[in-house]
Parts: C-alpha cells; structure tokens; sequence
C-alpha cells in the first residue's frame, strides 16, 4: 500500500458523494412540488403512507430528505403526526433502493452485449453524455435538471469504479483484511463504526455504497458487516432528528424522534434475532461466506423490509413515547389570522428550496391580498381622528356625532381618487 492508493481511493469517495447529491439534489428539485401535494393527500391509512414513504424516497435518493419534508409538513398542520408515521417507517425502507442499483457492480464483464450495457463502466461514461448533451443544448423542457440528473448518476459510478480500483490495490496489500478482521469477532465494534460513518457523511445509502465498493476486495464476510448495517441505521437517524428539530415546533420534532425510536427498535430486533439463529447453527452456511455487492444490498433490504413489517404494529407506541419526550409549547393566548402561512415558513423546507419558494410565494400572495384592506382601514382611522374635537366632552349630541361621520366619509372618498391612493391601491 502507498500514498497513492489512499489518494485514489479518498478521490473516488469525494466523486461518489458529490455524484449523489448532484443527483439528489436535481431529483428533489424537479419534483418536490409533486411530492408535497401527494403527501398532503395522504389519508389516515397507514398502508398507503408507507407505499408512498417508500415511492418518494426511491424516488429522490434520500430518507433524510423525504422525513425533513414530512417534518415541515407536520410543523404547518398539513399533515398530523399519526398520519407522518406510515410515511417515516417507509423511507427507511425506500433507501435501500440505491443499494440495489449499486449492485450492477457485480454484473459480469463476460456476459453477452446486452448485459454489458448495465455495468457501471458502461453506465457512467453514458450517462454523462447523455447529461452534457441536454445541459448544452436545452432540447427540452427542464433540460438542465434532467441534464443535472444524469451527470450526478455518471459521476456516481465513476467514484465507485475508482473506489473498487483502489480497494483491490489495497486488498493485495492486507489493508483490506487488517482493517475488517477484528470487526467479524466483535458486533458492537462494527455497529459503532457504521453508526460514526453515517452520521459524518449524513446518508445512510452513501454509507452501504462505500460497504459494496469495499466488498470488491472479496475479503468481506457477513460475521463482520452484518453489525456495520444496523449500525448505518442509527448513525444516518441521529442526523436526520437534528435537522427536524432546527427552529421547529413541538409536533415537527417528533417527527424525528419517532425516527430515532423505530431505527433503535430495528437496530434491537436484527442484534437480537441474529444472534439467536446464529446460536441455533442455522446462519453457519452463511457466517463464513464472503460477501458481493449484491448480498450486502439484499441483506439491506432484509432487515428493513422485515422489521418494518415486525414493528409496524408498534406506530401508535412511537407516538405516544414521541409525545412524553417532547412536551406541548403553550399556545399563544391570542390568535393570529395568518398563522397558518407564518408557519409554513419552516427552515426544515431549507433542505428542499422549491417548497421553501413555494412557501414564501404563497405568503407573499396573502400578504398583498391582505394590503388594499388593511390601507383602507389605516385610511379610515386616519380620517376619523382627524375630524373629532381635539377635546371630547360628554355633551356631544347624536346629530354632531352624525355629522362628523358624514364629513369623515366624504373625506374618504375624496381621498380614494387622488393620486397617492392610487399608488397605494396599486
């Protein structure tokens, strides 16, 4: 092993992480406002927000994403919380979508033509033509999003080529082995070193990517990255719960604490269940066994797929521990009008800037529907002051008071055609 190798390999994981947000990023801002609406519609049945959670998380690469979304929509009273937790269980499952595409990495090179087209050698050098040519030449209608998109994809899988590159290199060194041996004899090592690795890169698909690049090495056994899975779970939760607690209210930031008791609850379940069937001897045909890309994905979807399944019946649980630990704010005595849009105005939508534009763009729009009334009011009051006796006494009869009445409207509508009211009205 030398410096270079290190060099490459540090390289290929800036390339993939950036090639991930790129793509995320473009994913998210082409369709957020599609994916707020139909979170907005979701019903009070929990299946159909689990279906979704796992559809919009596919969809834009990122759980973290799809709950600091679910939390901004909590926050503004769209969604309630019960009906958020479908979509919270199903994103930690819809992450394990990137997984499986990162599994090409196992296609073989000696197959027949078609086949070659899908592994990443062949993939990224085409989608990052394909993303030029549309950046370049706006031939369509949001060229440069879907142009955005296909360059981070391309420059995903040129990371990840450049990690397996240099991870073979290190493999024939030892590195590989020294470096994952002690983790197959101690399960709390390797938890906590996914739990540190998720939470520094604060994504949990990157986390398992930079696992199937590292399992190139053929040195992997799943005794020893099985505990770094699970750990990936806490790790990638933690971030995701500080980021639905950034200025929001008491209901938003539940959000993220029924995440981090579902990802607990899952991290317990998998240790516990096995163990168990390892101590029964029917893990021994898989203990030992070297891991690929593909097995690594799989076993990620698993332990999701199934503890949600498990845990599911445990969502009305989640929500009164999320209640107990994050206690009601005092309402304000005094309520305000507008107090629906003031609140939309989440910094948790900051992640996903077209929902926050969109907010803004609506309260903006109450706020100049609001104007002509409020100038008018002002203008009224004005106008009343203006015409009362500077001293008031309590003879004043109801015929002066009339007549001040009478003139102040007069005033008013003088006033309505001068140039400064329509300004104003303007």
């Amino acid at each position: 092993m030398d410096i270079f190798d290190v060099i490459s390999l540090l390289g290929g994981l800036a390339m993939f992480l950036y090639g991930m947000r790129l793509m995320g990023d473009s994913l998210k801002e082409n369709s957020s406002g599609a994916l707020k609406l139909a979170m907005e519609k979701v019903t009070n049945n929990p299946v159909k927000a689990f279906l979704l959670g796992i559809f919009v998380t596919a969809l834009i690469q990122s759980s973290t994403a799809t709950i600091v979304i679910t939390s901004g929509l909590v926050g503004a009273g769209i969604l309630t919380l019960r009906q958020s937790l479908g979509i919270i269980v199903g994103a930690n499952v819809g992450t394990t979508v990137t997984g499986q595409i990162i599994r090409l990495l196992d296609i073989d090179s000696s197959g027949t033509a078609w086949l070659r087209f899908f592994q990443p050698s062949t993939l990224a050098p085409i989608a990052l033509i394909i993303g030029i040519v549309l950046i370049m030449g706006h031939f369509i209608k949001n060229a440069k999003s879907i142009g955005n998109i296909a360059v981070g994809f391309g420059i995903l899988f040129s990371g990840l080529l450049n990690m397996t590159g240099a991870v073979d290199n290190l493999a024939q060194s030892g590195t590989i082995e020294q470096l994952f041996s002690g983790l197959g004899d101690n399960p709390v090592l390797g938890y906590l070193t996914g739990a540190g690795v998720a939470f520094m890169l604060q994504s949990s698909s990157a986390t398992v990517g930079i696992l199937q690049a590292f399992s190139s090495s053929g040195l992997l056994a799943f005794k020893a990255i099985y505990a770094v899975i699970v750990g990936i779970y806490l790790g990638d939760c933690v971030t995701t719960a500080i980021v639905c607690s950034i200025g929001a209210k008491a209901e938003a930031r539940r959000v993220g604490i029924v995440n981090i008791l579902f990802n607990l609850s899952e991290t317990v379940l998998v240790l516990l269940c096995v163990t168990v069937i390892h101590r029964l001897g029917l893990l021994d045909g898989l203990w030992e066994r070297t891991v690929n890309s593909g097995m690594i994905a799989n076993t990620n979807t698993i332990f999701n797929l199934g503890c949600s399944i498990c845990l599911f019946p445990m969502l009305g649980v989640y929500e009164k521990l999320s209640r107990r630990i994050v206690k009601d704010e005092p309402e304000p005595v005094r309520e305000e009008k507008y107090r629906a849009e003031l609140e939309a105005l989440n910094p948790g939508f900051l992640n996903t800037p077209a929902l926050a534009l969109n907010s803004c763009y609506q309260l903006l729009l109450t706020l100049f529907g609001a104007a002509p009334s409020a100038c008018s009011r002002a203008t009224t009051k004005r106008c009343i002051r203006k015409s009362l006796p500077r001293r008031r006494t309590s003879t004043t009869s109801p015929t002066a008071a009339a007549a001040i009445w009478s003139s102040c409207c007069r005033t008013c509508s003088s006033s309505s055609t001068s140039p400064s009211s329509t300004s104003i009205s303007r």
